[in-house]
């Protein structure tokens, strides 16, 4: 016995009372919604560990900032003071250890007074120091005319490897004196 296929009004009809509902999703993570509030709450007042790692050559001057930088910031309990680990480049931290106060005063003046009240210092390589340093730029050609007058002066030279010194040498006086 066949069955007889629904007419197009018994197709609407069947199909809106037996369509599923969407999936429902899941509510967001509390840290995905509190991104966006954490981002601008950090913008307005954020003065932690990231501040001092960004500002850390303006705080404690540019002699201090080539032989340290901040690693953590540790808050004890809520409302005391905290304490600052900085890594020093090696035979360093001895006189790191004798700027302390003055460190100490200069992030206290960053961060707010009573801030920091201990200073931790951890010797070590700077993470500055790992990371490749720019890569030099090559020096701009001499000008045509500054080129042929060290030629001139060259000629009585004879072709070897002290002639390719000296005129490397002389090229780069002759860029000083720009």
């Amino acid at each position: 016995m066949s069955r007889s296929l629904p007419t197009r009004d018994e197709a609407i009809r069947i199909l809106a009372a037996k369509r599923t509902r969407p999936v429902r999703r899941a509510p967001p993570t509390a840290g995905r919604s509190l991104n966006k509030l954490v981002r601008e709450l950090d913008g307005r007042f954020g003065q932690g560990p990231g501040a001092l790692q960004a500002r850390w050559r303006e705080i404690v001057g540019e002699q201090i900032a080539r032989r340290t930088e901040p690693v953590k910031l540790t808050r004890k309990r809520a409302g005391s003071a905290a304490a600052l680990e900085i890594r020093v480049a090696g035979p360093a931290a001895a006189i790191i250890q004798h700027q302390a106060p003055e460190i100490l005063a200069r992030v206290n003046l960053f961060l707010g007074e009573g801030a920091v009240d201990k200073l931790r210092i951890v010797q070590g390589p700077l993470r500055a120091a790992a990371t490749p340093s720019a890569a030099r730029r090559k020096p701009p050609p001499l000008d045509a005319a500054k080129e042929a007058e060290l030629a001139r002066g060259m000629e009585t030279v004879a072709d070897s490897p002290l002639k390719a010194a000296l005129l490397a040498l002389g090229r780069g006086v002759m860029r000083r004196e720009r």
